[in-house]
Formats: C-alpha cells, structure tokens, sequence
C-alpha cells in the first residue's frame, strides 16, 4: 500500500489494510505514522507498565502498552467507520467486552502518553483535545527529559481541570484507583 494521502480522511477500515510492520495512528481522519522512540522512553513506559500491571493484577481493569489499537468512539459509530486510531504508550481499560482485534473500541478510563521530540505537539494539542471530548476519565503525559508528569483529571463538566504537575521526587496518585500511586523515583531512575 502507499502512503497515505494527506487530502482525505481515513477510517479504521483502512488502517487494516496498511502494511502490518508500519505504526500509524489515524486522528479525525488524518493519518500520523509513528517513529521507533528512543530507549528513555522506553525505559520510562517500561516501569510504568510494571507498576500498573502489580496493581492491576487480579482486578478487573487491565492495563496495555503499545501497540495497541484504541480506537475511540461513541456509541453510534461502528468501528471500522472510526477516524480516531491511536497508539498510547500505556491504555488502562476496565470494560473487557470492548476488547477486539488488536485494541480497545470505545472510551478507556486512562491514557499515558511518554513524549518524544516527534510526538510532542500531536500528544499535547491532538490527542489533549480528543481524550478530553470523548471523556478519558485521566490523561498523563510524561516527559523523560525533564523528569515531569502533567496529570488531567476529567471534572464534571466534562473537561479536564488544573494540570497536575509532579517531579521524579513524587508518588503521583491515581485518580480513577484512589488506593494506588505511581512511584516516579523508579519511573524515572536511570533515565
């Protein structure tokens, strides 16, 4: 398949058709390839994915890291018309009958996006913007080069209120676990 073109949207349907060795993420139709990160991101989702998953273990949410396909949508969108494809680097998820394919179809209860010098705008403005309206109850963004956690907690109103910020210093509490916090000490150790 070629690349896509920049003139028209593109769906979920479509994404399937791409060649599987590729990572693309598709946002309102527009289509975002996706670059290998570098290994502090890694190192970064790496221990966040094993603190989540110790606590997550014999809960019924679960936590996935990339890939993995979320595709938002509400409810009157079938899946293979989504224009809203993603890869976060962390998805913690709580309804399993949502699960399909190679993702997730519907809204998580928590999304963490690792910066890196490609992603950065798109994680701040596009992927900001469409975790608030299609309701992610917590957003993090993570930056491994300046050792910060920007924290959006989704209010009643339906957007996301005060930034959070925390340092490698911090246990960070997750909000949608009220008995859970992420170590950043070891999140960041190393890095």
């Amino acid at each position: 398949m070629p690349i896509p073109e920049a003139k028209r949207k593109y769906t979920y349907a479509d994404y399937l058709t791409w060649p599987e060795g590729d990572r693309w993420e598709i946002i309102d139709g527009v289509p975002y390839m996706q670059v290998a990160p570098i290994w502090q991101h890694q190192s970064v989702s790496r221990e966040l994915l094993r603190q989540f998953s110790n606590y997550l273990l014999h809960k019924p949410c679960q936590v996935f890291a990339s890939p993995f396909d979320l595709r938002l949508s509400n409810l009157d969108t079938k899946d293979e018309d989504t224009t809203e494809v993603y890869q976060p680097d962390l998805t913690i998820i709580c309804d399993k009958d949502k699960l399909s394919k190679t993702g997730f179809c519907g809204v998580p209860e928590m999304v963490i996006e690792i910066l890196s010098p490609s992603t950065a705008k798109t994680d701040k403005l596009l992927k900001f913007n469409a975790y608030e309206s299609f309701g992610v109850k917590e957003y993090w963004i993570v930056e491994p080069d300046t050792k910060l956690v920007n924290a959006f907690i989704l209010q009643g109103d339906g957007r996301y209120g005060r930034i959070e910020v925390y340092t490698e210093d911090d246990e960070v509490k997750v909000s949608i676990f009220p008995d859970f916090a992420i170590d950043l000490k070891l999140v960041f150790e190393g890095v």
